[in-house]
């Protein structure tokens, strides 16, 4: 079953048109997202967990974990924030299979960042980054825009794949644009 209002998710070089280049230099960014934005908030950089749980994937998170449609997973839903403003919402998924027999405790990160552990582990392998305009329905209510660019990428470890989606708030680029020396 197809959703007409599923995003389609695409590599930098099939984008039309490409987005500026500060926009783009965001999107397609290889380093950890968490380091940027602690260095653009001079430290001032913190997580808040809006959601954690089983659930339902949606059917574009299971065709790019190559799951069944309608498998259930581990769904962490939450605000990368620079000095309390939500800058990134960011909603990471795995498979309960996965999650169960590899030992990443996704369920007990709180408010540590999912990507700085993704960073400093090693064996943890990034695929490609992709890109779309978010739709605005899957945004929490207090956030919710059109147009908003997200990313996402699948982190692959062994049988473990957890796929990390990173949605740019306008507060981000407020910030960006104000203080380009510290992006």
């Amino acid at each position: 079953m197809h959703h007409s209002n599923a995003p389609l998710w695409l590599p930098q070089s099939q984008l039309t048109p490409l987005p500026d280049a500060p926009t783009l230099d965001w999107l397609f960014d290889e380093g950890s997202l968490t380091r940027r934005l602690t260095g653009l908030s001079n430290d001032a950089f913190s997580v808040t967990p809006l959601f954690e749980g089983w659930q339902p994937l949606r059917d574009d998170e299971c065709a790019a974990l190559g799951l069944a449609e309608g498998s259930e997973g581990w769904v962490r839903e939450v605000y990368l924030r620079g000095h309390g403003e939500p800058w990134v919402f960011a909603r990471s998924v795995a498979s309960r299979s996965a999650l169960q027999g590899d030992g990443l405790h996704m369920d007990e990160l709180g408010s540590r960042s999912l990507g700085e552990l993704l960073f400093c582990d090693r064996a943890f392998h990034r695929r490609a980054i992709e890109v779309c305009h978010y739709p605005e329905q899957w945004l929490p209510s207090e956030c919710r825009a059109a147009d908003l660019w997200g990313r996402r990428s699948r982190f692959d470890r062994g049988a473990l794949s957890v796929l990390v989606a990173e949605i740019f708030l306008p507060t981000l680029w407020l910030a960006a644009r104000a203080h380009p020396e510290n992006c």
